[in-house]
């Protein structure tokens, strides 16, 4: 079989409900990595609340944040095919006030190191990883540099439409807004034309790896062009239907139930791990 990149979202995909990479998963990647096949990691978080899968994964590959507004190889600053789009900053200081609108409970400031909340809610457990010394109240003063991205977490998931299309209807070809369940559902916005295809597109190139062997899971919208971009593109079985039905394969598990680890042993035939 020829080399491959693995290229896996994390919410959804990768991690469980818990937001853990069970033992199971770790086992099967670390197995399909000593066999020279790449992992790396495509994801709409940013780099600081995915590093700790990245390290527990122990890569060494270049990681994909901010649903493609990012690619970098955390252990080379001068990596050549790294790149890094940014959203202008006065369009940020705008969507300040987007914190007032009903039915979000916090707005998200993302720039390359640090993050700008609009208040002390905590969507998600990991969300500040191990620390919170790079956390900067969100205010026009304090933030003074072009963020990657802003993240919008509303209260349901009934609610991602309609806050997204009053987005587009305000901001329009100004922006890209991507979304991502979970308990706290999240809008992502990001510079036009962004998506996680740029980055892992970038990541195959470094390894001379076709576009036919590339693998790529993912559940939701966010992952839509990765799954089409993929030469063998493969939506969760706990996936968005939108995404289904454009992949070229879905597991017959959830992410809850090792879905991923499961569906990477039928295909490389792993029988232990």
């Amino acid at each position: 079989m020829n080399k491959k990149l693995i290229a896996l979202d994390l919410d959804g995909t990768t991690l469980n409900n818990e937001s853990q990479i069970t033992a199971r998963t770790k086992a099967v990647l670390t197995t399909l990595k000593n066999d020279g096949h790449i992992i790396s990691i495509a994801t709409g978080r940013p780099y600081r609340s995915s590093k700790q899968y990245y390290s527990e994964l122990n890569l060494s590959s270049p990681i994909v944040n901010f649903n493609g507004a990012l690619c970098h190889n955390p252990y080379d600053d001068n990596w050549n095919r790294q790149y890094h789009k940014t959203l202008s900053l006065e369009l940020a200081h705008d969507m300040i006030k987007l914190r007032k609108w009903n039915h979000v409970l916090l707005v998200a400031i993302e720039t390359k190191k640090h993050v700008y909340v609009s208040d002390s809610f905590i969507p998600y457990p990991d969300f500040f990883a191990d620390s919170k010394k790079d956390i900067r109240i969100l205010t026009k003063d304090n933030l003074k540099e072009n963020p990657t991205a802003i993240s919008i977490f509303t209260s349901n998931n009934e609610q991602q439409p309609i806050i997204k299309n009053q987005i587009v209807a305000e901001y329009g070809n100004a922006v890209e807004v991507r979304t991502w369940g979970g308990d706290v559902p999240c809008l992502e916005i990001v510079a036009p034309g962004v998506q996680k295809a740029l980055g892992v597109e970038q990541v195959a190139f470094e390894y001379a790896i076709e576009r036919k062997d590339i693998l790529a899971f993912g559940d939701e919208d966010n992952d839509f062009e990765l799954i089409q971009f993929a030469g063998h593109g493969v939506a969760m079985k706990n996936g968005i239907t939108k995404l289904k039905e454009i992949a070229a394969d879905v597991t017959t598990e959830e992410n809850n139930e090792d879905g991923l680890a499961n569906y990477l042993m039928r295909y490389f035939n792993l029988s232990t791990v």
